[in-house]
């Protein structure tokens, strides 16, 4: 899904680019996303799914961590928990994929040609576990991203106010929404790069 993930696609994904990627039946959303201001429950729901999901991959995790607007203290977010896991290989799926299903996670999106990506939905809390293999550039992109919003509040609040001028309106997909951001966190992005 690479084209929708790096702004080269102006046009909105299509259904059928979309359902590409699904796994299982591509549902339209169809109406403004829902944000809410930070919560600080935040952080104790990602430690609670971080334990668990340790607890069922063992030392096939090699990395969990919170990623996304939930994770910047402070900026508004759709009240969903992102986790960023790190496994050997994302594409081995019988290697990490069972034990998950098997403890109520639910494989949600594949995408071979952009880093292997794959996500899960969780069993109880509302989250997306974004599944990579060790030494992915998007991984460090996320990490860097998260860590540039949280120190720094003018570049945080510029992005929740684009985040909730953009949700107003009203999305076929969530994707689009997502797709929609791809201008201000390439702007973000470049301050953050250039600041390492």
């Amino acid at each position: 899904m690479p084209s929708l993930q790096d702004g080269s696609n102006s046009k909105p994904a299509s259904d059928e680019e979309l359902q590409k990627f699904r796994v299982g039946e591509l549902k339209p959303h169809n109406a403004p996303i829902t944000l809410v201001e930070y919560d600080p429950r935040w952080p104790e729901l990602f430690d609670r799914e971080a334990d668990r999901v340790r607890s069922i991959l063992g030392n096939k995790a090699l990395r969990v961590e919170h990623v996304g607007s939930t994770s910047v203290p402070g900026l508004c977010a759709k009240p969903i928990i992102d986790m960023l896991l790190v496994v050997a290989d994302s594409a081995d799926e019988p290697s990490y994929v069972p034990a998950l299903e098997a403890a109520g996670y639910t494989l949600r999106i594949r995408e071979p040609e952009w880093f292997e990506h794959r996500m899960f939905k969780g069993p109880d809390i509302d989250i997306n576990l974004h599944v990579f293999s060790a030494g992915m550039s998007e991984i460090e992109r996320m990490l860097r991203f998260r860590d540039w919003l949280r120190a720094n509040d003018t570049d945080r609040d510029n992005y929740a106010r684009v985040k909730r001028n953009l949700a107003q309106r009203v999305w076929r997909h969530v994707q689009h929404y997502a797709d929609a951001k791809t201008s201000i966190i390439q702007e973000i992005m470049d301050r953050a790069n250039a600041a390492k």
